[in-house]
């Protein structure tokens, strides 16, 4: 069976729990599900760092500050896909119409079907992974022997959380951990799922920019054949091209602020995970905070590097445009024809990028700021234990 869509399943089901998918009959639910979810669990964060903030127990504190970060960090990526609820729709229409338009063509479709197997590779391997990461956070609290009827220690939950009612029974505390494990699931994998459609997006962008390429490739072989034939093509490229810009826009002004939320939070929640981590070395427990902690510092990574390498793949993909359509035979074909190319490499000069917040591109060289900038906030704190 031919695929004909870049989303795959997977990401589709959790744009629709998240209430972003457009037109969906639950979108009212699932948002309202999210806000008064996101909303109690920051509450909780908040009471248990002003209760604990001047605690002698430093990791605990860093362990509530990194979760109430993720949760919200995530709960304002879902306000910004919901605010721009019109541009994904436009993004969907404008990937169905490129689906149509490379069906009777062989190469289109099998250059478009392979970045679609690959985004789909992607998603499905940032889904286990995320999981994988919110297993190894909890294992260790559900297998803890707790007494529910010691109430001079705190209950061991899988959030830092202070909880404005009191657990009596073990019943309710399993209730309460079952509970949380979903949240974590949902909000985990909602998180590393709306990276990766940031992927898809841009690996879909890429797909039609070699499309576009092979275009310009043969432009001048069927010029020769017939005059006539070159002015349609070219004005068939000039469209294609128009309509790459537009899908990149349409991703930026998504994701712009987005990216920005995660320039800044993610750089404080790798500083704070790899304290967590350096701290817990040589402790009692070592092993089971390195477990809770370590796949959540790569998660964060990786996320961070995502971005930056969805920029430098976008930027470095646009100018292969400019270079196919300054290498193609142009000079072969007629003036009025070639003047079409001109417009085409005066374009592409604007290369395609993503931003942080409109203020700089992303690229490789923004992950290597973010690295360096937390490694150096982790040395201060590191200073002051």
């Amino acid at each position: 069976m031919t695929r004909k869509n870049t989303i795959n399943r997977t990401l589709k089901l959790m744009l629709t729990l998240c209430g972003i998918w457009p037109g969906t009959s639950c979108v009212i639910i699932c948002r309202a599900y999210w806000i008064i979810a996101l909303t109690i669990d920051i509450i909780c964060h908040y009471r248990y760092l002003l209760l604990h903030l001047h605690s002698s127990n430093l990791f605990d504190l860093m362990d509530c500050f990194s979760s109430f970060l993720t949760q919200v960090k995530f709960m304002t990526k879902l306000i910004i896909f919901w605010l721009n609820e019109q541009k994904f729709a436009e993004i969907l229409t404008i990937m169905a119409e490129d689906w149509n338009d490379c069906s009777n063509n062989n190469i289109n479709m099998r250059e478009t079907t392979c970045k679609a197997k690959l985004a789909g590779r992607i998603t499905n391997a940032m889904f286990t992974l995320h999981t994988l990461t919110i297993v190894g956070y909890s294992i260790g609290i559900f297998l803890a022997d707790v007494d529910v009827t010691d109430h001079h220690s705190e209950l061991p939950l899988l959030l830092k959380v202070t909880l404005p009612v009191d657990i009596k029974t073990k019943r309710e505390y399993k209730m309460l951990l079952s509970a949380q494990f979903i949240h974590l699931i949902l909000s985990g994998c909602g998180t590393g799922l709306l990276n990766a459609l940031l992927l898809t997006l841009v690996l879909h962008t890429g797909g039609q920019i070699d499309i576009l390429r092979c275009w310009l490739n043969e432009i001048v072989t069927k010029g020769n054949e017939e005059g006539s034939e070159t002015v349609i093509t070219t004005s068939k490229i000039i469209r294609k091209h128009q309509r790459i810009i537009n899908f990149a826009e349409y991703i930026e002004n998504m994701y712009t602020y987005i990216a920005l939320l995660q320039f800044t939070l993610n750089t404080v929640l790798i500083c704070s995970l790899g304290f967590l981590i350096v701290t817990a070395i040589g402790s009692p427990d070592a092993t089971k905070q390195i477990v809770r902690t370590l796949l959540f510092y790569t998660v964060t990574n990786l996320e961070a590097f995502i971005f930056c390498f969805a920029g430098e793949y976008l930027k470095n993909k646009s100018k292969a445009i400019g270079n196919a359509a300054y290498y193609s035979a142009w000079y072969k074909m007629k003036p009025k024809n070639s003047r079409n190319i001109i417009f085409v490499i005066l374009r592409a000069q604007k290369q395609l990028t993503l931003t942080v917040g409109k203020i700089m591109d992303l690229s490789l060289e923004s992950f290597t700021d973010i690295m360096k900038a937390s490694g150096s906030y982790l040395s201060v704190l590191l200073a002051m234990q």
